[in-house]
Formats: C-alpha cells, structure tokens, sequence
C-alpha cells in the first residue's frame, strides 16, 4: 500500500480497502526471502495448528486454578466465553476473506476508520503479544517447579521464566520454515496431557471436589465477569490466522476455515479439561495449585510420575504457543511499520520473520517478567492475564466494529448480501461480547491497560509528523 498522498489519510485508508484484491496481490506477491529453505507458506493444518497452538498454550494448563476461587460458576463463564469466541473467530474470518493481508485487526481497523485507529489495533495487539509472553512464560515455570524446585529461589525463577522466552525467539530468528515445524510438533505433543485429563478425568470425576457453586461474595453476574475476564487469556489467538495472513497460502479460502477449525477444537478441550480437573482435584487444594493438571493426574493414578509427564508435555505445550506468539507479535507491527505508522525497522525481515520485532518483543517481555518478580508481586500470573484481557479488547472492538462498518456502509464489494443478516447478527454479538469483557477486568487492569494506550498516542503523534513531512 502506497503511503505517499496527498488525500486525507481517512479517505485514503478507504479508497485502499475498497479494493482487497489489490491489498492481497501486493501482500502475497513474491517477495524475496520465498523460495529458500527458511522462509515457507502455511496451509490450512499448520494455519490450524498455529490458531490452535496460540489458544491452547499457557491459559487452559493454568487457569483451572486462577478461575478456582469463584467456585463452578466460572464454568457457566467458560460456556459464555466459548460462545463469544466462536463469534469472534466468524467474525475475523470473514474479515480475512475481505482483506487478506498480514496485519489482522490492524488491517482492518484502518481499512474502515483511518491511520489512528489501525495504530491502536496494532498498538493494542503489540502490548497483548508480549505481555501475554511474560505471562506464559510465568506459567510454564511453574509446570517446571513440578521437577524442579525452581521456585525456592527468585534469581533461578527469574533464568527459567526468561529461558523460556528466548528459547521461541531464536526458533523464529531461524525462519517461518522453523516456526511451522514447532508450532506442528508442539500442537500435537499438548493433546496428550489435554485428552488424558479431558476424557480420563470424568472416569474419576468426584463431585465432592467441585467446592461450591458461588463462593465469593457480591454478585454471581458480576463472579461470571470477573472470571471470564480471566479464562479470556485462555481464548487469546483466536485472531492468529488472520494476524498472518499473508504467510498462509490461499489466504481467503484457509484462513476462515484455520479460525474456526482452530477455535471449536480448543473450545472442546478447553471446557472438558476445565471440568474434569474441577472434578478430580479437591478445591482448597486447587486454589493454591501452580500446576493444576499435574495435580489431577496424580490424584487420577496416584503417586507423582504422571503429575511429572504432564509438566513435560505442558512445558512443550508453552513453548510451542510462545513459538507461535512471538510470531504474531512482530507481525502487527511490521504491516503498521510499512504502512509508516509504526518505526520502518519494523520492517526488516529475514528468513520470512520480521527480525526487529521478535527482538524488540522478547526483550520487552524480559523486562516485564523481571520487574513482577523482583517487586515481590504476588499473582503474576493473574495481573499480566488482567493486563492482556483489556488490551487484547481493543483490536476486538475496533475490527468487529470495522465488520459492522463494512455491512453498514453497502460496500458491495465487502458484503455478500446473502449474508448480511448473518454477518451483522455475529459482529454485534462480537462487539458486545467484547465490550462485556473490558468491564470484568476490572479498575486495576484497565487503568493500566489505559496508560499503555496513551503511551502510544504519544508514539503516533510522532509517526504521524514524520509521514506528513515526508509527503510535504
């Protein structure tokens, strides 16, 4: 896309996205690093084993516990957000149909609203990726304390938890050919942990276990937020496909179908794993668990050698989403860098990965990690998770309110008309579902997630005087 006009930028982000055809022969056009041995196009099993690998990382092998103290409601929470998921991955690909492009919610959100809206998707989505980096990277440490008493010691916690993201970061570093590789072998190895406690634990399911329905005080609607607020970390990825989209062959056609594929086969997972963990491992001991499937298949066969495979294959499992995360983090940015809305070195790619990013990402996650550790901060895990649900919102809102525009305004070539009731049914129920998210995460995660976002009104304000000078 050309960023030298002399039209407003809010008409000319619309005379762009009027045509995605166009928008997607230039991102899927040949570029150089194509045809190596390191840089490789995704189909439809890895484009579905990247969303499936992004959704089902960190979140679902921890969050029994983080959603354990508002007792089984927060199942009545995890049905909720299963629903506003699926929606939510309709909605993006049906998007990714209409704008192929690498970039996701940034694409569309400036395609429909202009330069400033797409930099706060992209921005937004950036803050999402790495600070949901450090998050997993917390909660893979604690599957590994199962072998090894890292957890005795915070400079040894510390080394882990950054092991854990540099690791992933050179996998990218050598090349999306690599990545897939990962991704693949990572997605399979995590089911095996998921399905023996998904369908094994309800052979051992003890109700007695469940604790009770509504423990906390206040509201069970306001318990039900609060604790979708949380399981929302566990859907995180559900926009990986469209994200980039310009990696996976046959973009229109794959990255519909990897969106859904990917959300429906986690979202079973997810809910049966969920249960059968409440199931077999008793609450009070579930409250304070740091690795909760370890625990329940303990409790299943007795003794601690499954508890010590399932961190194994729950570590690989971490890994291979923050395989797959570090990806997606550099490529918002990269598609706002070449459209100048983010720095141009974001722009730089080698063996098909945008290498600044990936380094720039880590590195930021690093901080991040080891300030919560070294401030003494207790809850981790659930703070970063907090942080990731608000900003993650942002990009949701902006492009299912970006598929409400586009079926409003009678695009033609944006709408198919056979679907317009459809289409305009799941974007509001999105939208909503979205909207409902930002209010369960709560004063302190939204004022945090708040500074974020005016720390990157300064960065567009920057980038905005830059590109008007240079096509002055």
């Amino acid at each position: 896309m050309s960023t030298a006009t002399t039209t407003p930028q809010r008409d000319t982000a619309q005379h762009e996205s009027t045509r995605p055809e166009e928008g997607a022969r230039h991102e899927e056009g040949p570029r150089p690093e194509e045809g190596t041995r390191h840089a490789r196009r995704f189909g439809l099993p890895i484009a579905t084993a990247l969303v499936m690998g992004n959704i089902i990382g960190g979140g679902i092998f921890l969050l029994p516990a983080s959603v354990a103290p508002y007792g089984t409601l927060s199942l009545v929470a995890f049905g909720v957000l299963t629903l506003g998921a699926i929606a939510l991955a309709l909605v993006f690909g049906r998007l990714a149909h209409r704008l192929p492009q690498t970039g996701g919610p940034y694409v569309y959100a400036r395609a429909a609203f202009g330069d400033f809206a797409g930099f706060l998707a992209a921005w937004s989505y950036w803050i999402t990726a790495w600070v949901s980096n450090a998050a997993l990277a917390v909660a893979a440490v604690g599957y590994l304390d199962v072998l090894v008493p890292v957890h005795a010691s915070k400079p040894a916690t510390i080394a882990a938890a950054l092991a854990f993201q540099w690791l992933p970061a050179l996998a990218n570093l050598a090349g999306t050919r690599y990545v897939g590789a990962v991704q693949l072998v990572a997605t399979v190895l995590k089911f095996v942990p998921l399905i023996l406690v998904a369908v094994g634990g309800l052979f051992f399911f003890d109700s007695a276990n469940l604790g009770p329905f509504h423990p906390s005080e206040g509201s069970a609607l306001g318990a039900v937020s609060a604790s979708a607020a949380i399981l929302l970390f566990s859907y995180l990825g559900v926009e990986s496909a469209a994200v980039s989209a310009g990696e996976v062959r046959d973009p229109r056609r794959n990255v519909g179908r990897a969106t859904v594929l990917g959300t429906l086969g986690a979202a079973a997972v997810y809910l049966l794993g969920t249960l059968s963990v409440f199931g077999t491992v008793a609450h009070d001991k579930l409250v304070a668990s740091t690795a909760p499937f370890s625990d329940a298949v303990n409790a299943m066969f007795g003794g601690s050698w499954g508890g010590a495979a399932v961190a194994c294959m729950a570590m690989v499992s971490m890994l291979g989403a923050l395989n797959g995360w570090t990806l997606l983090s550099a490529q918002a940015p990269y598609a706002a860098a070449r459209d100048g809305l983010f720095p141009k070195v974001f722009t730089v790619k080698r063996r098909g990965v945008p290498t600044v990013g990936v380094l720039v990402t880590v590195v930021l996650a690093s901080f991040l990690t080891v300030y919560n550790y070294t401030a003494g901060t207790k809850g981790v895990f659930e703070i970063l998770v907090l942080v990731t649900t608000f900003t993650a919102t942002v990009p949701y809102l902006l492009s299912t309110a970006a598929q409400i525009y586009f079926l409003l305004s009678g695009q033609s070539e944006k709408v198919s008309r056979a679907r317009l009731a459809r289409d305009g049914v799941l974007a509001l129920a999105a939208f909503g579902f979205s909207l409902w998210l930002v209010a369960g995460s709560g004063y302190a995660a939204v004022y945090q997630g708040v500074l974020f976002l005016f720390v990157g009104v300064l960065v567009y304000a920057w980038m905005a005087a830059r590109k008007q000078r240079a096509t002055a």
